[in-house]
């Protein structure tokens, strides 16, 4: 059923190029999404392995996104999810790229108690992909809300045609600084921000650039969300710092590409 494809219209495409977001509906099926979960609440709970745990419980940064990366490298049901064609096609089509292939998944878990929430930044400054300023757009992200998500338990906000703006600095997620307020960005307008209420199985695709936030969560259940992290085919290795990237044996300037980074679309 992973490999039923998803046809973006008209409309949603011309929205995620003119705003540099989209929301998609039922991407998933009620089936689909519970044999998603379990394989998520499986991925979290194990421990070792080749993925990632990015902070342990009481950490600061654990407060912001209890975050697991990479989950299809340890678990085979993530992986038919991660790996299948579905989602990257539909990105293909949004995006406009000839190609896409897999950077990184990560599972990201806001928990409840004291959760913070996740400050407004972009994406692509933290990942390690050299800009050719012909087409300095090669990254985009799907974000699988696995629950009901609004402003009570962690949904997204992003600010239209944000995509647009260029060379500003990664921002610190635990202790961040105003991104607003970074020269660059005084033509962003956080007061136009859309605020994305989701129903479980639904998506939302948002590229590199975009401004986006993640609320806090306010109730006594973890939100529970999966992302996927896509690049245009082609797109070269920065030689950038990254932990999906370390001890590959990449050079800078060489494509990203091979068994890690598969091509699905």
């Amino acid at each position: 059923m992973l490999h039923t494809k998803v046809q973006a219209t008209e409309e949603q495409i011309a929205y995620y190029q003119e705003n540099g977001f989209v929301q998609i509906d039922n991407v998933l099926s009620p089936e689909e999404l519970e044999e998603l979960r379990n394989c998520l609440n499986e991925t979290m709970g194990h421990t070792g392995g080749n993925s990632l745990q990015t902070d342990a419980s009481g950490g600061a940064y654990y407060k912001v996104l209890n975050q697991r990366v990479n989950t299809w490298r340890d678990h085979g049901g993530m992986a038919r999810f991660v790996l299948g064609d579905r989602f990257a096609d539909l990105g293909k089509q949004l995006t406009g790229f000839a190609g896409v292939r897999l950077f990184h998944d990560h599972a990201l878990f806001k928990m409840p108690g004291d959760s913070k929430p996740t400050p407004w930044h972009q994406d692509r400054p933290y990942w390690p992909m050299s800009v050719d300023e012909s087409r300095p757009l090669h990254g985009f992200s799907i974000w699988i809300a696995l629950d009901d998500v609004d402003e009570h338990n962690g949904c997204m906000m992003f600010v239209p045609k944000s995509q647009r703006i260029r060379n500003l600095k990664s921002v610190d997620l635990v202790t961040p600084e105003d991104i607003f307020a970074q020269q660059g960005a005084s033509d962003m307008d956080r007061n136009t921000a859309v605020i994305v209420r989701m129903k479980a199985g639904s998506c939302t695709f948002h590229d590199g650039m975009t401004f986006h936030y993640a609320h806090s969560n306010h109730t006594d259940q973890p939100r529970r969300a999966l992302a996927i992290i896509y690049f245009e085919d082609g797109t070269q290795f920065s030689g950038a710092d990254h932990a999906v990237t370390k001890d590959q044996g990449l050079v800078a300037g060489e494509r990203l590409a091979g068994p890690l980074f598969p091509k699905l679309a």
